[in-house]
């Protein structure tokens, strides 16, 4: 499946750009002009999910101009020259013809020069809309280099400037004025066949807070990793932003705001804008299409999940997918610590949406080793912004109250880690460099290998660095964080690689299991599963670089792995409404996986008998 020496692209372009030698189109058309190393890695480009290029003729009735303006088709200058004949686009093109290995290079020659990882997401962005076959096969090239860039936590400053960086169209936005009438607008939307939808309403874009419509860049790069990590089909996805207005005064003072500029609408008419929405999609798509909630503010995350959950195919990313990555990395941990998951005690940091989904699905994991839910949530303790979260302590939550537990009020995560001793910590309420020195040290007292994960994106938000965690411990840190961190070598010479738990691990398999087998309710128990099975795939040498995942550039197989666990765990338990039941469910999943190899657009021509095309005369 995925090849490491997709990278040999990146690094051949970057070598030819260090030495400052001329690639012209021409010689790229040549693998001779390069020197053998290069022409091994020139070979080694070709990536995709199925290790095999996978080459079909298709068809279609657009003709000219319109070809080289539709993402879907475009292939640029590969089109070979019978192609270009036959569709009318001869002379709209150079006359220059290249594979889709040299288009890579060319690409990241140009990659190569942006300094500016808004600059990379811009370029990236704009392959997308030209080019889409072209964008995932680089993309899935090197997955490690680009995700950081189109999504976490590029995408982050991306969706801040995300007026100024507005090209054209690439997902559907609703407003609440548009109540009554949101099936008439998913008729905008060119495609048909969706089977995963990613809707936001902007109000808390990772821990950057309300950004209203620009928080269209989430539901955007989120679906690039459905396609590019899960190998969900492009034009099955389908990008919303609920733009009911924003509370964010800089945005409303701003001119070139592209949002509603009033305050948020609440209540009622709120509820009934998404009531319609869910009911609209599945009137169009189907009950089988996926609907992930994005980035909603914790006043609606837990209500509108809970709500839906048992109604429609949904899920919560920010609630179930940042548990899923979180447990899994936990489970990863207890191969290290030697133990089970009911010798530990945990404290978070944070109490809002992903908190108390990590909590649950620890609880239902404890639950697995035979105690009881009320046993387990006893070795969960929450801090919010007024302190520990105890009994007595007035305006909690439903969700909250859960983990309000006899002890006296502690006001800080100093105060709590040093009187509860925990064994791991987990922070994810985007307060930066909330694990202080004293707190690293205090961990690393208590126990002889603590677990500090911290989670909050972007990377102006964690709650330490990974330098901090392996050099305050000396090493001895289980660390795991929501961006990326790059190596940490302690002056020992010990070399550590810091584990990211990307929700990137978890969304893209689910979708392509639940798609593939036509799941309609996505039970916690899915994400338990992928939670172990991603733990699974953690290997005592991923373990001893100090990786408590499967490493970034193995994602594609991490993906397809999780989805054929999925599409068993459905059959098994009666959740799955695709029958007859595949027998090959391996080969059933790969058979839905999107390749980014190009098509071929050749007419099917062929000839008659001569005798069968004589021509009648008078």
């Amino acid at each position: 499946m995925n090849s490491l020496p997709g990278r040999a692209a990146l690094q051949l372009c970057r070598r030819t750009a260090a030495s400052g030698m001329r690639v012209l189109p021409g010689s790229l058309g040549h693998p001779a002009a390069f020197p053998a190393a290069d022409r091994a890695c020139l070979q080694a480009v070709r990536v995709c999910h199925s290790g095999t290029s996978r080459k079909g003729s298709v068809s279609t009735k657009k003709r000219g101009y319109d070809i080289t303006r539709n993402p879907h088709l475009n292939k640029g200058m590969a089109f070979t020259l019978e192609e270009r004949l036959q569709l009318g686009i001869h002379g709209l093109l150079p006359p220059c013809f290249l594979s889709q290995d040299v288009q890579v290079l060319r690409v990241m020659k140009s990659y190569e020069t942006r300094v500016n990882p808004l600059d990379k997401y811009i370029l990236l962005m704009t392959l997308q809309d030209r080019n889409e076959k072209l964008f995932y096969r680089l993309l899935t090239s090197d997955i490690e280099e680009f995700m950081p860039i189109v999504y976490t936590p590029t995408v982050g400053l991306a969706c801040q400037q995300y007026g100024l960086a507005f090209r054209r169209p690439r997902g559907l936005f609703i407003t609440i004025h548009d109540r009554g009438h949101i099936a008439t607008m998913l008729n905008s939307w060119p495609e048909d066949d969706i089977k995963a939808i990613v809707v936001t309403d902007g109000e808390r874009i990772l821990g950057l807070g309300d950004l209203g419509s620009y928080g269209m860049g989430i539901p955007v790069g989120k679906l690039a990793l459905y396609t590019a990590c899960g190998g969900v089909r492009p034009t099955q996805c389908l990008p919303v932003l609920l733009d009911v207005g924003t509370d964010n005064q800089a945005l409303l003072n701003d001119p070139l705001y592209i949002g509603l500029k009033h305050n948020r609408v609440r209540g009622k008419e709120y509820d009934e804008l998404i009531d319609e929405f869910m009911q609209a999609v599945t009137d169009k798509y189907g009950m089988n299409c996926l609907i992930q909630f994005e980035d909603f503010a914790n006043s609606n995350a837990f209500r509108i999940l809970n709500k839906y959950r048992n109604r429609y195919c949904t899920f919560n990313d920010d609630i179930q997918g940042t548990a899923s990555v979180a447990v899994a990395g936990i489970l990863a941990a207890l191969k290290i610590t030697k133990n089970t998951l009911l010798d530990h005690t945990v404290v978070f940091q944070g109490a809002g949406e992903a908190a108390l989904g990590i909590a649950h699905l620890l609880m239902m994991a404890m639950a697995k080793e035979g105690v009881s839910r009320e046993e387990a949530a006893k070795r969960i303790w929450m801090v919010d912004s007024k302190g520990l979260i105890v009994k007595g302590r007035g305006n909690l939550n439903h969700e909250k109250e859960e983990f309000a537990h006899e002890h006296p009020h502690l006001k800080t995560l100093e105060e709590v880690v040093h009187t509860i001793k925990p064994t791991a910590i987990i922070g994810v309420a985007a307060i930066g460099g909330a694990f202080t020195e004293k707190i690293i040290k205090d961990m690393a007292s208590f126990n002889e290998r603590p677990i500090i994960f911290a989670l909050s994106n972007p990377t102006s938000k964690a709650e330490c660095t990974a330098e901090q965690c392996y050099t305050l411990t000396e090493g001895r840190g289980i660390f795991a964080s929501g961006s990326p961190f790059n190596k940490v070598t302690l002056a020992d010479g010990r070399t550590f690689y810091p584990g990211q738990g990307n929700n990137a691990y978890v969304f893209p398999g689910v979708a392509l299991g639940v798609i593939a087998c036509g799941v309609r309710h996505i039970s916690d128990d899915i994400f338990l599963t992928t939670a172990e099975a991603i733990a699974d795939m953690v290997t005592e040498e991923h373990l001893a670089e100090g990786r408590l995942y499967p490493p970034l550039n193995t994602i594609r197989e991490v993906s397809f792995k999780i989805a054929v666990k999925i599409v068993n765990y459905a059959y098994k338990h009666n959740i799955a409404s695709l029958y007859p039941e595949p027998k090959d469910k391996e080969a059933f999943v790969l058979s839905h996986i999107y390749s980014p190899d190009y098509d071929s657009f050749v007419l099917d021509t062929y000839s008659w008998p001569q005798e069968a095309m004589t021509v009648q005369d008078v």
